[in-house]
């Protein structure tokens, strides 16, 4: 995944070499040069380490899950489609994804961006149906419009949890279990609904030990 190009084909002489096989590891960040003889070839890349991440994302379950859960999301893209923003929440998240307290909240926050990137974001802005801007606490499972509690009320039952978080900065401050749940919940129908279920796929089993450690760690019970 590249900030400029988006997700880049390329082939690395040596990979497995002794001086690249430590560089080329899932969680580093590279610098590459690309070259091709035309521009649709699938050309090569000179690598060299920028940030090395591995080691430490190494050592913690729920870092190797989310981490397997990103590069999932990631492989999803198409080719030579350049997302910068979805790039730089990549990076962000991969330097705080061995932290309990943070990756949780800010791969959630992820998915809300990956759907904005592919077309399908969701409509957060305001209530779909009095038009007021305070105290959204739910989205239509149709739509993906938000809806205020007191608007949404009788029809709760038929409607998805909205959890506060994502709606306000982005914070690495330890989120309730339910919070967690709500957020994967939320984002997890609609990939399903845009991504996966028409590529005949489901949702990727790292995000679902992901998901379930982390509201598991944040006191909490996973929604069906």
């Amino acid at each position: 995944m590249t900030r400029e190009h988006g997700r880049h084909l390329g082939l690395v002489h040596g990979g497995r070499s002794r001086r690249l096989a430590p560089v080329l590891q899932p969680g580093n960040a590279v610098e590459l040069t690309w070259r091709a003889r035309l521009e649709d070839q699938l050309g090569t890349f000179q690598v060299e380490a920028a940030a090395t991440r591995a080691a430490r994302l190494m050592s913690s379950g729920l870092a190797l899950s989310g981490l397997a859960t990103l590069a999932a999301h990631l492989r999803g893209l198409p080719e030579r489609d350049p997302h910068p923003e979805l790039f730089d929440a990549a990076d962000s998240l991969l330097d705080r994804m061995d932290d309990p307290a943070a990756a949780p909240g800010l791969l959630a926050r992820f998915e809300i961006l990956l759907l904005a990137e592919l077309g399908f974001g969701l409509d957060l802005a305001s209530c779909a149906l009095s038009g007021a801007t305070e105290d959204l606490a739910w989205v239509s499972p149709a739509t993906g419009r938000a809806a205020s509690r007191s608007a949404g009320e009788p029809w709760r039952d038929r409607l998805l949890p909205l959890p506060a978080f994502l709606l306000g900065p982005a914070s690495e401050a330890p989120l309730a279990g339910p919070d967690l749940a709500a957020a994967f919940r939320l984002s997890g129908h609609f990939l399903d609904l845009h991504v996966w279920a028409p590529s005949g796929m489901q949702a990727p089993d790292e995000r679902s030990r992901f998901v379930a450690r982390a509201v598991a760690e944040s006191g909490g019970d996973l929604i069906k």
